[in-house]
Parts: C-alpha cells; structure tokens; sequence
C-alpha cells in the first residue's frame, strides 16, 4: 500500500515541479509551502512519508523534524537542501531522516528514498499495530495474573513465584494455565515477548 506523501517547502515553484514530477510515477504528494500549516493539520493526517526543506522562514526543516520527534510523530523523513550542509545532514539523520538529498532533486534518488520511507512506515505500523494487539490481550489479564506473569517473564520457578507471594504451587499453575489461555500461549520465550512488548519501548 503506498502511503500518503507530504512536502513541505517554502518554495512554491520546488512544490510544484516535485509534485508533478512525483505524479507521473503515481505518487500523490500533498504540498504545504507554510511549516505552521501543515503542523497545524497534523492531527487531522493519515500517517505518511515527508519530504521537507531544510531551509524554512521561521521553522526550519531540522526544526520542524525535531518538533514532530519531541511529539511522538516517527514517521520517516527526507530532508532535501539546496546547500551541502555535512552538520546539518549529520543532525538529521541523528533525527531519524531515512535520506539527506541535495537540491536540484535527482528523479530516481527521490523515489527510491520515498520508497525506503514507505518501507520505514510499513514496519512501525505493523509494529504499532502488534504491540496494540499485545496490549489489548493483556487487558484481560487479572491483577494477581498480571503478577505471575511479570514473574514468569523475569525467569522464577512456579515454585518460587509461589514462596514469594504466599501461594501454593497449585494455584500458581492455575494462573498460569489461565494467563495460557487469555494470551494464546503456555511458551516462556512467547510469555516473555508478549510481557516485554506491553511495557513498551
């Protein structure tokens, strides 16, 4: 699936020759030559692949990477800049940038560089969408199972997990057959992945 495409350039003759450059190969790119106006419809965009300048009037595209990193915003970015900045290529690819390209834009570095971010967003999303899913299992979790697992997962014997909470073994195999059934798994190595995933990154 290709996902949306943004570019963000001051320059309005750059938006549109790289929109129509990018339209003969069935890219749709949407353009905001305004960095504020574009952040200001953030909320409101499909997660996508962005192209940004990295010389802007009042929000520069370093600036505006580093901005949408701070807010939790990964989606992968190029930064095109019609200056050779080794500092600047440095610091965005510290950011997360999945490509640096120099101005004036080669056709076919563009679209592989967009394909390169495609891939990037295809894997977080999946990964998003695997550790929702983990989350969302893990819900169903009571307290007390919630407390065998973490145990579980940090390697202690069932024997163990029952000195600690004051449990006998029995009941401590009855929680586990039950965090077994609500996760889809009796397997260490699947209980601990799915206990690491739901803590997060």
């Amino acid at each position: 699936m290709m996902h949306p495409v943004y570019l963000v350039d001051d320059d309005e003759a750059v938006c549109r020759a790289l929109s129509l450059l990018l339209s003969t190969v069935d890219i749709q790119v949407t353009a905001f030559t305004d960095p504020q106006a574009f952040l200001a419809q953030m909320t409101r965009l499909t997660p996508g692949c962005l192209i940004l300048d990295i010389r802007m009037p009042v929000i520069s595209g370093l600036k505006l990477q580093e901005r949408l990193t701070d807010s939790g915003v990964d989606w992968p970015t190029i930064i095109i800049s019609g200056h050779g900045d080794i500092e600047a290529c440095r610091r965005a690819f510290r950011n997360g940038a999945v490509d640096f390209l120099s101005k004036p834009i080669d056709e076919h570095d563009l679209i592989e560089a967009i394909q390169k971010g495609q891939d990037v967003l295809d894997r977080n999303l999946r990964q998003q969408a695997q550790q929702a899913e983990t989350l969302s299992l893990l819900a169903h979790l009571t307290p007390r199972e919630r407390q065998v697992l973490d145990l579980v997962a940090q390697g202690f014997t069932t024997r163990q997990i029952a000195d600690g909470l004051n449990l006998s073994s029995r009941t401590i195999d009855t929680h586990r057959a039950s965090i077994g059934t609500k996760l889809g798994t009796t397997s260490q190595a699947e209980l601990t992945r799915l206990w690491l995933e739901g803590k997060g990154p």
